[in-house]
């Protein structure tokens, strides 16, 4: 280490997030659906076989901390690469690196932070070496891969999903928090209101809880002579006041608006925004609630109600919170007093049940792709009438095997 590396280090302040960071596979809280012994994650590391995935989750509910531990636990080369700032060069640099590791007998994990924010031709980049097992890729997204990742990378990997960090393992890593503050400079006091009130506001965000948990500490040891943690410091610290919101209260409220909404409640649609709103819930998950609502309640029997929710989420993004409420208002409203029908939900449930039961069956001859080609040879859209045409005339669109086969 050169001198002004050293220096670096000397003057660094490392986040108490960072500091905490699991070590070890039994230190990683919060992810008992996928490091559970005998998980099927845990027992393919055993075997020391390596697999590429992405991790998909929340903010902060230890997407980084496992693509590390993996590693660790597989004694790979691990190479972290940002979406944000990184692209085909950085991919190239890699490659060169994990085929030298190779040499040596050693395999190498390529960790991709964000990588929803790779365009496609870079994600098509990666393709060769994940296949042929040059590297084993591991990305992590907060938004959904089936959207934002190429079928063809997709395919190569398995995906994760990760939870937010439930109450009682955030509890286990606010106190952790404490207790090394505590052990490393002075103790403090505090009461569990100010355990909740960390739990509250980081809504299963570990990162989140642990820098509110420092923060906190250092504004309490000068705030006033006893070191005592309390609630008002941590309304002035985050800007919010001490609601009763849960992570469970999450999910209930979200619940109970949406199903105050199919029920054409608009008052209890509108008291459950405000609590939502007042707890600091993003925007943008509200406006997403109300467009399921939209699709799935009210459905074909109002589809200017889908028109609306989608409007009100794009209004939301663009001015933010505290006038965002008012588009949002508007749009529960409407969608509440919509009139309902959810004859198309249930009728593509029903279309998907039956693939699902491997009633998967090809198109008719005549309806298929015929714009190309060698498909008259194979008697693609042999027989296929232009309806604008012959109107009158009736085609069979379903497949052989289901022709009388009534979804709606």
């Amino acid at each position: 280490m050169d001198l002004f590396t050293q220096l670096e280090e000397i003057n660094r302040q490392t986040p108490l997030a960072e500091i905490l960071r699991p070590k070890t596979l039994d230190e990683f809280l919060g992810q008992s659906n996928v490091v559970a012994p005998n998980s099927p994650l845990l027992n393919l590391l055993k075997t020391q076989r390596l697999f590429s995935l992405i991790l998909w989750g929340t903010p902060g509910c230890g997407k980084t901390t496992l693509a590390r531990l993996i590693a660790t636990k597989v004694n790979a080369q691990f190479i972290e690469l940002s979406a944000v700032t990184s692209g085909i060069k950085e991919i190239k640099e890699t490659v060169e690196q994990a085929r030298g590791a190779l040499r040596a007998g050693q395999k190498t994990i390529l960790f991709i932070d964000e990588i929803h924010r790779y365009s496609k031709t870079q994600q098509d980049a990666l393709l060769p070496h994940v296949e042929n097992g040059t590297v084993f890729l591991i990305g992590s997204t907060t938004e959904n891969p089936s959207f934002q990742v190429v079928p063809a990378l997709l395919s190569r990997v398995q995906v994760i999903r990760l939870n937010p960090i439930n109450d009682i393992s955030m509890a286990k890593i606010v106190n952790k928090g404490f207790k090394y503050l505590e052990e490393n400079y002075q103790p403090i006091q505090y009461e569990d209101d100010v355990i909740k009130f960390i739990i509250n506001i980081a809504r299963g965000d570990a990162r989140c809880a642990l820098n509110l948990v420092e923060n906190s500490y250092f504004a309490s040891n000068l705030a006033n002579e006893t070191r005592q943690l309390t609630i008002d410091i941590l309304e002035s610290i985050t800007q919010q006041r001490n609601t009763k919101y849960s992570q469970q209260e999450h999910y209930d409220c979200a619940s109970a608006f949406q199903k105050s909404l199919r029920g054409s409640d608009a008052n209890a649609a509108i008291y459950y925004l405000a609590k939502m709103i007042e707890a600091g819930e993003d925007p943008r998950f509200i406006a997403r609630r109300l467009i399921v609502c939209a699709a799935e309640d009210v459905g074909i029997a109002d589809p200017n109600a889908m028109n609306i929710a989608v409007a009100a989420y794009k209004a939301v993004e663009l001015i933010g919170l505290p006038e965002g409420r008012i588009p949002l208002a508007n749009a529960v409203v409407y969608v509440a007093n919509a009139p309902k029908s959810n004859k198309a939900c249930l009728a593509v449930d029903a279309a998907l049940s039956d693939i699902e039961r491997g009633l998967d069956y090809p198109p008719p001859m005549h309806l298929r792709d015929s714009h190309y080609k060698d498909a008259a040879k194979y008697g693609f859209g042999k027989g296929y009438i232009y309806t604008h045409d012959a109107p009158d005339i009736k085609q069979q669109f379903m497949p052989d095997e289901l022709v009388d086969k009534k979804y709606l």
